[in-house]
């Protein structure tokens, strides 16, 4: 494929007074890494200047503070309310810059839904907030239940000083050298609490009507263009629907894009959603590719300025078809670049195939960062957030390595140690590499973890690592191999309990086997079908597993019961996809979804567990009040798992030297092991053996080696 394969896509494009090299755009995502104080440090500038190196025209910096008193979108944003700042943030905007990128920041007061502080939050109105998918979600503790979060209405004054504050953030970012500045609007943010019916039950000048719910980002327009000139851009990214009874439509949306184009603003950044309805302001998993694009092109129609779409774009071909259709003039990736920062360059290049999509599992990224205060990770790309990834060189000392098991951890285990030199032999014990997560291709709404599959598994043939298929080897057969890198799984729990054995019982992983025909890794044909269950199930878990096979078997029709030993299913899943997961086991769907949904709710039985599985299909239910109840099902999938360390033990007791990837360590989840297996793959080298703690360690310090 030629350079000119995109011509749209990477072509040159006029904000205000500034060209931007092509039309991909990193849109504003907070990455919550910079220094307590809100500086910008060096993981801030590397991760910035690793998406303007992979060829990203245009860059959005994510959620900087205006008031570090009054909110903080996350407790490590970035702050632009103070002059000692403009330093780190010129050494920001100077790093995107030698790469040939454009840069902006987007200036975000959080209000009501600050990560910090926790309490006298600030909004448009009072309000007792229950947010439980934002960062700013009241915090709860064990011993707790949530009550919400007590929201205060500003005073005008307080208002007029907030609105300087912006002003001020925006001329230190002009300082710094910035190209220009946008404005976060979206969300249900500050402004976005300002300019929404939903929140905003003012009566005063600042709320009411269409134009007095504008009048807070006007003025702040306003204040940015007096201490800044009329010549210093300024964009805006607010949501073009936010899917709540008397929240913002698209008619309203395109009226304010009218409004902005005419009081001076240079691009319109068009977002989705506010987080009480949190699907399509996060879209997990189950949101297509481009399903937002809609709004841009309805406000693009209205306006001169250049509109930047975003949510869910991952293919070049498509961002490429929606700019050659008219329908935006930018394409808005986040999460994407967090994935992979050289989406660009890899499509420029012809090589599609080698971006690594994201995922949408919003774990790494969400749950497992921002959510709970910490830096931003991803699953997928273990170089976020961790530089020793960036820049590895080979080994010191190049080893022969088996990596038992070809999931998602063994494989990360095996590229990581091939770059670095290893020769690596993959002991896959089924015919088909990719494990678990294979599980998801035959769930509605998830295939995209199919896309993580396919990419390892193009790396492992590219690389040309080993694999071995049919085989789980003795210890005999590794005794010539420096290091055994187990990475088997799981296994499914068969309490001991009376029917246990019935016909009737099956595994999630039998009803979840992978049938896809043709399959390109599974070129002989012939895979085995899933099991078939009969109309009513009982899914008994509360695993990834478990929320699998009850939303497959759910969507084909079938009349499902989950039991639960906790007081509510799914606890520990991320909560954006938790809230539209809920919201299909009633029967609905997420907000801006369409399509089939469930012919019968989901039943969730919590706090219980199976005592007998009977003959005739009867089950038997204890509570944990041991009360007894009964059902009547065709089938029971166990859907319960524990880490299966035997191979593992086996290995170690004869003396090899063995490590643990994955759920063979713990049971977690995908971001758990492909962690594992990069830490592993890195840690290969001279010196290589096990500590005290039975963990493995190379390159020793000189006066500590063997």
């Amino acid at each position: 494929m030629s350079q000119t394969s995109y011509p749209h896509l990477f072509s040159p494009i006029r904000i205000g007074n500034f060209e931007v090299p092509n039309r991909v755009c990193h849109v504003p995502t907070d990455i919550s890494s910079a220094n307590p104080d809100g500086s910008v440090n060096q993981r801030v500038i590397t991760y910035y200047e690793q998406v303007a190196k992979g060829g990203c025209g245009f860059i959005i910096v994510g959620a900087s503070t205006p008031d570090k008193a009054t909110g903080r979108p996350t407790v490590t944003c970035v702050a632009v309310d103070e002059d000692p700042l403009i330093p780190g943030l010129a050494s920001l905007a100077e790093a995107m810059h030698r790469h040939g990128a454009k840069c902006s920041l987007e200036i975000q007061h959080p209000g009501r839904q600050a990560a910090w502080p926790r309490h006298d939050l600030i909004s448009a109105t009072d309000q007792v907030a229950n947010l439980p998918a934002s960062a700013g979600h009241e915090v709860v503790y064990a011993s707790a239940e949530a009550k919400g979060k007590s929201i205060r209405a500003m005073s005008i004054e307080e208002i007029y000083d907030l609105i300087d504050k912006f002003a001020e953030g925006a001329w230190r970012l002009q300082q710094a050298g910035f190209d220009s500045v946008e404005l976060h609007a979206a969300h249900g943010y500050m402004i976005a609490q300002f300019m929404s019916a939903y929140v905003n039950k003012r009566n005063d000048r600042f709320g009411g009507n269409f134009l007095s719910r504008m009048r807070l980002p006007l003025e702040i327009i306003h204040a940015i263009q007096r201490k800044c000139g009329p010549d210093f851009p300024i964009g805006i990214r607010y949501s073009g629907e936010e899917y709540v009874e008397g929240g913002r439509v698209l008619e309203e949306t395109v009226r304010a894009a009218r409004l902005f184009e005419e009081h001076g603003l240079a691009f319109l950044d068009i977002s989705a959603g506010i987080f009480e309805a949190p699907g399509p302001l996060m879209d997990p998993m189950y949101y297509p590719q481009g399903w937002n694009t809609y709004t841009a092109e309805e406000v693009k129609k209205n306006v001169k300025i250049p509109v930047i779409t975003s949510h869910t774009l991952r293919d070049p071909d498509y961002c490429e078809k929606i700019l050659a259709e008219g329908r935006t003039d930018l394409v808005g990736l986040a999460r994407q670049m967090v994935a992979d920062p050289y989406w660009a360059n890899k499509a420029r290049a012809g090589r599609k195939e080698e971006i690594r999509k994201c995922i949408s599992c919003l774990v790494g990224c969400w749950q497992e960062s921002l959510m709970i205060k910490r830096d931003m990770r991803c699953s997928i790309n273990p170089a976020v957030g961790d530089e020793r990834f960036l820049h590895f060189g080979p080994a010191a000392e190049k080893l022969k390595v088996a990596v038992v098991g070809g999931g998602p951890g063994g494989m990360e285990a095996a590229r990581i140690a091939t770059l670095r030199g290893h020769k690596v032999t993959i002991f896959e014990k089924s015919e088909e590499l990719g494990g678990a997560i294979l599980y998801c291709c035959t769930v509605h709404g998830k295939s995209k973890m199919r896309w993580y599959a396919d990419w390892q598994r193009r790396q492992v043939a590219r690389l040309g690592v080993e694999v071995e298929y049919k085989s789980v080897p003795t210890p005999e057969e590794l005794k010539g191999f420096d290091a055994v890198l187990v990475a088997t799984g799981a296994a499914v729990k068969r309490p001991d309990i009376r029917g246990i054995d019935s016909r009737r019982v099956c595994t999630f992983q039998d009803v979840l086997r992978c049938k896809m025909k043709n399959c390109e890794y599974w070129p002989k044909g012939g895979k085995a079908e899933p099991a078939a269950v009969g109309d009513t199930v009982l899914v008994w878990g509360d695993y990834f597993g478990a929320a699998d096979a009850v939303e497959k078997l759910a969507y084909e029709g079938k009349k499902v019961y989950v039991v639960t030993p906790h007081r509510e299913f799914a606890s520990w899943m991320e909560p954006v996809h938790k809230d539209v997961m809920v919201k299909r086991f009633a029967g609905g769907n997420g907000e801006a979804l369409s399509g089939k949904t469930f012919a019968h709710p989901v039943t969730v039985i919590p706090d219980s567990s199976l005592l007998e599985i009977k003959e005739d299909g009867e089950v038997i239910l204890i509570d944990g009040s041991f009360q007894r109840s009964a059902l009547k099902v065709d089938n029971v999938v166990l859907a319960d798992v524990v880490a299966d360390e035997a191979l593992f033990r086996k290995y170690a007791e004869a003396g090899l030297t063995a490590a643990r990837i994955g759920d063979v360590k713990q049971v977690r989840n995908l971001r758990g092991a492909v962690t594992d297996g990069a830490n592993l793959g890195l840690v290969l080298d001279r010196d290589l053996g096990l500590n005290a703690n039975q963990a493995l360690i190379a390159d020793l310090p000189t006066e500590n080696r063997p």
